[in-house]
């Protein structure tokens, strides 16, 4: 718990800007509520509430939520290592409880190669209890407060304010910025698309050109000086 309070400034108001933006967008206050205990995953709770809003079909929120949780299959085949000695049961709910917060500070804790199974799945719990306890809070207060907010007070802006401040951090070296712009503009350029797709088809559009690019800067030169016109 210790580990994991500094991560609360941050997962407060971001969990308050979701219930009330939720609320805004016209999701009845029970489902935004329950979508924080069933979900789990902020920036994917917003980008749902926005489809939603929009009527896309169900197919296009999942895959979409899909998309924008595809790091949590790399950290938990980065930290399955240390949950073998759990029972089924015990890792599936280690792998509901997986925030990104969570991951890294048990991750840090778990550089201490003496420490016991017991005491690797008490300390993810800790943490990774505490920040759910902390989120559904935040959350459903955010929902009550929106639904006080009057109808002609739009709180759209919330949204892309939110995702920035989730982006600009995560922005580092060419590779995440090539990501970012490429992801962007899709969206924007693909907002026409049927069913309001853009969103996935960019997102993949940004992962396949940062790739490409690592790719690029990896390959070694071969040719041999001197060689060519």
């Amino acid at each position: 718990m210790r580990a994991m309070t500094p991560f609360l400034l941050g997962v407060v108001p971001f969990g308050l800007v979701y219930g009330v933006t939720a609320v805004d967008r016209g999701l009845p206050p029970t489902v935004a509520a329950a979508m924080s205990a069933v979900v789990f995953a902020g920036a994917a709770q917003l980008a749902a509430v926005e489809l939603l809003a929009k009527g896309s079909p169900a197919a296009v929120v999942v895959a979409t939520i899909l998309v924008v949780n595809l790091r949590y299959p790399m950290y938990a085949a980065s930290i399955a290592p240390h949950f073998r000695a759990f029972s089924t049961r015990w890792r599936a709910l280690l792998a509901y409880l997986m925030t990104d917060q969570a991951y890294a500070v048990a991750l840090v804790d778990y550089q201490d190669n003496d420490r016991s199974p017991s005491r690797r799945k008490w300390y993810y719990v800790g943490a990774a209890a505490t920040l759910w306890v902390v989120w559904q809070i935040a959350t459903i207060t955010g929902v009550l407060v929106g639904a006080q907010v009057p109808p002609g007070l739009s709180l759209e802006f919330a949204i892309p304010l939110t995702f920035l401040a989730l982006l600009v951090p995560n922005v580092k070296g060419a590779p995440s910025a090539l990501a970012a712009v490429v992801g962007g503009a899709g969206t924007v350029l693909g907002t026409n698309l049927p069913y309001d797709v853009s969103l996935v088809v960019a997102a993949l559009l940004g992962v396949l050109a940062a790739t490409a690019l690592e790719v690029t800067r990896e390959t070694p030169n071969d040719t041999p000086a001197g060689e060519g016109s």
